[in-house]
């Protein structure tokens, strides 16, 4: 690695981690005076409040990770063309593809970091941040899925379990509408149905009301009828009502494995939960496409300065984030494919940094 390499690849990594030294204390900042009258309303320990605001600075910084970089390059890669360094460097016989090498060293060293982050730090970061911010500040009522719950329980060969319920409140361990069904050989074998079904935590079992259950015979089917009756069932409340959050909370082998297990019950949410795990592979390769967009918008001098390679920066980072909010909301609520949803920015961006690449190098 020349001296060349050396002096670009410092400035890179050194403006990137000022400008996040810089903006997280800002963000918590902004956080505090929001949330600070209910944390005093609700007599939260300090204790609490300073674990929460330590993972709320791994979060954010990932959050806004692509952001903070861009800006970071676009300052540094100016001021080295407005002080004609950039100029000096070309004319001394480097190509603009040489002279970016030590950029795509800073961007795989940032990515590694950030896809580490992503796999182990973040998941756990992201947990303390939410169950903090649902338990304390919103509710939990807001945190689990609550309506139209369809799960498949068990699968073992040709036998499989099915239950439905329309509306579930977690506080309480209470369910309505209940249904269960066995299948076997795709043939109905068993149907039940309740009006209201409980979970008693401490026995580990169910209270249907209303019970009615169906036997399908060769001949005749066989109904039972009670008003009440104490039911064990292969699931439990968390399985059945997952946090809305629980797939940021989870490592990347933790997450995988979830994945299929909730896309084998059916799980109406296995887009978002896949949005979560595509984010994890495609923000480090962000990396790379804004690092070339931001050397290619910033390595020439332009009259107004500085000023003006910020101000592009800053549109074109907003558009990124845009896109990336859009496509990742469309995946969870459409049937566009989670996996083209998150990777399309990315792609259309990498389009624009060839595009901006080539006439750089003009």
């Amino acid at each position: 690695m020349k001296i060349i390499d050396k002096y670009i690849l410092k400035r890179y990594l050194v403006t990137f981690s000022v400008m996040l030294i810089m903006f997280i204390p800002i963000g918590i900042t902004i956080d505090v005076s929001e949330k600070v009258n209910k944390m005093i309303e609700k007599k939260i320990p300090f204790k609490d409040i300073l674990i929460y605001y330590g993972d709320f600075t791994i979060y954010f910084a990932n959050l806004l990770f692509p952001i903070f970089l861009f800006l970071s390059i676009i300052w540094f890669t100016s001021k080295l063309a407005n002080n004609t360094e950039i100029i000096a460097i070309l004319s001394s016989g480097i190509s603009f593809s040489r002279f970016i090498r030590p950029f795509i060293y800073g961007a795989i060293i940032v990515s590694i970091f950030s896809l580490i982050m992503g796999f182990f730090l973040v998941p756990r970061a992201s947990k303390g941040f939410n169950d903090f911010r649902y338990q304390n500040l919103k509710g939990n009522t807001q945190t689990r899925e609550t309506s139209d719950i369809f799960r498949q329980i068990k699968k073992e060969g040709d036998l499989e379990e099915n239950i439905y319920v329309s509306n579930y409140n977690y506080l309480s361990q209470t369910g309505f509408n209940f249904t269960y069904e066995l299948i076997k050989d795709n043939k109905l074998i068993e149907k039940v149905n309740a009006n209201r079904i409980r979970y008693d935590e401490i026995n580990k079992n169910y209270t249907l009301y209303n019970y009615n259950k169906r036997i399908v015979g060769i001949d005749n089917d066989q109904i039972i009828k009670n008003d009440k009756i104490t039911v064990n069932y292969n699931f439990e409340p968390d399985d059945l009502t997952p946090v809305v959050y629980v797939a940021e909370t989870m490592t990347i082998g933790q997450l995988n494995a979830f994945i299929n297990k909730e896309r084998s019950r059916g799980n109406a949410n296995i887009n978002t939960y896949l949005v979560v795990f595509y984010k994890k592979f495609s923000l480090p390769i962000s990396a790379f496409i804004l690092t070339i967009i931001a050397v290619a918008v910033s390595s020439m001098k332009r009259r107004g300065g500085m000023g003006v390679n910020l101000a592009i920066g800053i549109v074109i980072a907003f558009i990124f984030i845009f896109f990336d909010k859009v496509f990742g909301t469309l995946a969870e609520k459409s049937s566009i494919p989670p996996f083209i949803a998150v990777w399309l920015p990315n792609f259309v961006f990498g389009i624009l940094a060839y595009y901006l690449l080539r006439n750089a190098k003009r």
